[in-house]
């Protein structure tokens, strides 16, 4: 597991550079940069990136347009992460290039159960 500093917070040097490597990977997808076959990786949002308290490895999280095929999704970009990887490294001027790891994104699902609990709780 991923932590991002010694009591589990965030300090701003690890947001900081979480959110360059999630633009820049939001950029690599866009352009199609890393050259992953089976996927248009212009279908792919990055929406979160969470680093390592050493800065060594990074979690993205990602989902497709539309939230379809998450999983295989998921599992193409961990297989060629280190296409992924190669292109974000020249893009970045950072000491240590972290490795990435591809987690599905559920945040739009838990949002969207907890919108249709409190429709459900109105309508009551």
């Amino acid at each position: 597991m991923i932590k991002n500093s010694i009591e589990g917070h965030p300090n701003h040097r690890h947001l900081r550079v979480g959110e360059l490597v999630k633009q820049n990977l939001g950029q690599i997808f866009l352009r199609n940069e890393a050259k992953i076959p089976a996927l248009n990786t212009k279908m792919v949002t990055v929406t979160e990136v969470k680093m390592s308290s050493d800065l060594k490895s990074a979690r993205a999280y990602v989902i497709p347009l539309g939230g379809k095929e998450t999983k295989k999704t998921v599992n193409i970009l961990t297989e060629f992460s280190y296409l992924v990887r190669k292109a974000l490294s020249k893009k970045l001027d950072i000491k240590y290039l972290p490795r990435l790891h591809f987690v599905e994104d559920k945040s739009f699902d838990y949002a969207e159960r907890i919108e249709k609990l409190i429709k459900e709780n109105k309508n009551k």
